[in-house]
């Protein structure tokens, strides 16, 4: 099903799709190719929207947070919004800072996208990405598909650039679990992640270029455990960032499995990426669907990219894409309830 989501100030409107298979719905919107809402059942079966957005595309225009957005070329960070590709220095924008922020803020999730496939469980949108777009080289031409498949919603990214390029997408959708509308529960909400090993970042959220071992420290959730459990601990990483928005590894899977004890629902993310950025929502201060008061840590990210700054750090796992090559990822996040 297709329907209006309103108009943005240049007179353009916005579309809403709706996904619908038996077990969940979802909306998505061709601004930004953005997730809008997402209903899974819980225990007894009741459903309920368990991603943070707003009710139409003015509050998407003028968002800062990234509901549900798609992000790239690049999302996370890059420090001092350089890096070099090819023998050759490319310059972004310094959008945070010194830094550039998810490549700037010609931001993907502030365009209109063409919507390609429309079927009752998918859609797929598509954008023209010129060269120079953001500072990066290459015209890419780029999909992100969206598909209900079972208790699974998955989200994939294709790219295909007549220049070596950045490729590094990814979905930015702020979950809990107990329902959006419940904001005083998300931080109860129970993760587990197998990753041995995360990425320390400085005051302005960049890489320091170490790797350290989660093992004796408030970032190990090998063993499941509330998100507020140790979030407020004497422990710089989480000082810094005002609780976690961190770089974890992922090496196997699923990379985290999020679950409410309230609700009885439960997420398992996988994913072909590298690395999964927890977000605790520690800047979240707005107001989103119907009126809801969103404060901080009302929702959890759970970002499947390449590790932040990457392209900056040649000794790990590199984001660049071949020209005339095809490049995809794709992350499935799997309900249970």
């Amino acid at each position: 099903m297709i329907s209006g989501f309103g108009c943005l100030p240049d007179g353009r409107e916005a579309k809403l799709y709706t996904l619908d298979n038996g077990i969940l719905r979802a909306t998505v919107t061709d601004l930004g190719a953005t997730l809008v809402s997402l209903f899974v059942p819980d225990r007894q079966g009741r459903m309920a929207d368990v991603v943070l957005g707003y009710d139409d595309a003015m509050g998407y225009w003028n968002g800062t947070c990234f509901f549900g957005a798609t992000v790239g070329r690049n999302a996370n960070r890059i420090k001092n919004a350089c890096f070099q590709l090819g023998g050759k220095r490319v310059e972004l924008e310094q959008s945070e800072g010194c830094n550039n922020l998810h490549s700037g803020t010609d931001f993907f999730n502030k365009r209109i996208w063409q919507a390609l496939v429309r079927e009752e469980n998918k859609v797929t949108f598509y954008l023209d990405s010129p060269e120079g777009d953001q500072g990066f080289p290459g015209n890419a031409r780029i999909w992100v598909v969206y598909t209900l498949e079972g208790s699974s919603l998955k989200v994939g990214f294709h790219m295909l650039s007549d220049r070596d390029t950045v490729f590094n997408m990814t979905n930015h959708s702020y979950f809990n679990l107990a329902g959006h509308d419940q904001p005083q529960r998300a931080m109860d909400q129970v993760l587990m992640m197998p990753a041995r090993y995360f990425t320390p970042s400085d005051a302005q959220s960049i890489p320091t270029g170490e790797v350290r071992g989660v093992a004796g420290t408030p970032m190990d959730f090998r063993e499941p455990k509330p998100l507020s459990r140790d979030i407020e601990e004497d422990y710089e990483p989480l000082k810094l960032q005002k609780g976690y928005d961190h770089n974890f590894e992922v090496f196997c899977a699923p990379c985290a499995i999020l679950s409410d004890p309230w609700s009885g629902r439960s997420m398992t993310v996988t994913t072909d990426c590298p690395g999964v950025q927890l977000y605790t929502g520690n800047y979240v201060q707005d107001r989103g669907k119907g009126g809801v008061a969103y404060p901080e840590r009302s929702g959890v990210c759970l970002e499947t990219q390449f590790w932040p700054d990457s392209v900056n750090h040649p000794e790990w796992k590199q984001p660049f894409a071949k020209a005339n090559v095809t490049n995809s990822s794709e992350t499935t996040f799997q309900f249970r309830w």
